[in-house]
Formats: structure tokens, C-alpha cells, sequence
């Protein structure tokens, strides 16, 4: 009987290569083929404000734009944001003048635990990038993919009708 170490135990899995711009860097990153999007962010590159609610793709909490698209980080695996332009609830803000989104939401008092909030404002942000949002009833049916457990929905929906406007492309979608 020959004694193994433990490495040698261990089955190799083959790492993917990953390339994408993140939060306007460039990252060149290596990743097993199962590692979500949700935990590359937060636990290989340390960018915590991305959260993980329920793991199913139902709360919205991991929401993040992908190509400018919101998407549920959880149910994204990484390697398929290959080649990909990635923004996180970081990303957003320019320094230190915070994004309009998030600017609207503090005026709003859009939140209260906070605990959504990330996935709400990048959720905000995808939904005045489709372009879709004419009114109050679609803001909140096309943001009802993301939950608030303390339910400042209200507050949200303030914030969301007041920067609408102004996030909006040209081209994207008509006025009120």
C-alpha cells in the first residue's frame, strides 16, 4: 500500500481564464468554471457591496450591471463575463461625487437596513439604461425583481421617478 499526500488527492480542475473590465479596469483573472459572478466579486477581488441575499436569483441583492444590463450575480457564472464590462455598486460613483442614483436615494431616504440598497440603486441604474420606465406603475413592476425586507418601496420608487429622466440615453425611450 504507498502512502499519498494530500495534494496528491486532491483532483485537479482546470482554471479559466477571464478578461473584463471592472469598474473601468481592466482585470485578467483565472476562475473555476462553477464560481459565480457573486463570489468572484466577493471573495476573490474583495468588492463586499455586492450582497448575497437568498443564492437564488430571488431577492435581487447581488444585482449588478453587466454590459450595462442588470443581472443577478448569483445565477451569473463568472465565465461568461468574459470579454465583459462589469459595474458594481462601487463603480458607480466618480471619485467622490456619488452617482446621481445614489444621491437621490440618500435625499429619499431610500433605505433603511441597507442591506438592499446596492442591488436596488444598480438595479435603478439598468432600468434608466433600458429605457422602459414611462411611469410609477412601471418603475415598480420592472423593479420588483428586487426585495427590500424593510419595505421603503415608496422611498425607492421616489428616488428612481425623480433621476429617471436624467439617466436616460438619447434614444432610449420617451418622456412622461
Amino acid at each position: 500500500m504507498s502512502a499519498t499526500t494530500p495534494e496528491a488527492a486532491q483532483p485537479s480542475f482546470v482554471r479559466h481564464p477571464l478578461r473584463l473590465t471592472l469598474n473601468g479596469q481592466e482585470r485578467q483573472l483565472e476562475v473555476l468554471p462553477w464560481t459565480t459572478l457573486l463570489d468572484l466579486l466577493r471573495e476573490q477581488l474583495d468588492l463586499i457591496g455586492t450582497k448575497k441575499g437568498c443564492d437564488h436569483g430571488q431577492c435581487g441583492a447581488c444585482t449588478v450591471l453587466l454590459n450595462g444590463k442588470r443581472v443577478n450575480a448569483c445565477l451569473t457564472l463568472a465565465v461568461m463575463c468574459d470579454g465583459a464590462e462589469l459595474v458594481t455598486i462601487e463603480g458607480l460613483a466618480t471619485g467622490d461625487e456619488l452617482h446621481p442614483m445614489q444621491q437621490a436615494f440618500i435625499k429619499h431616504d431610500a433605505f433603511q437596513c441597507g442591506y438592499c440598497t446596492p442591488g436596488q440603486i444598480c438595479s435603478a441604474v439598468g432600468l434608466a439604461n433600458e429605457g422602459r420606465a414611462h411611469s410609477r406603475a412601471d418603475i415598480q413592476e420592472l423593479m420588483s425583481g428586487n426585495l427590500c425586507r424593510c419595505g421603503a418601496y415608496n422611498n425607492i420608487r421616489d428616488a428612481i421617478e425623480e433621476v429617471l429622466p436624467s439617466c436616460r440615453q438619447p434614444g432610449q425611450g420617451g418622456g412622461q
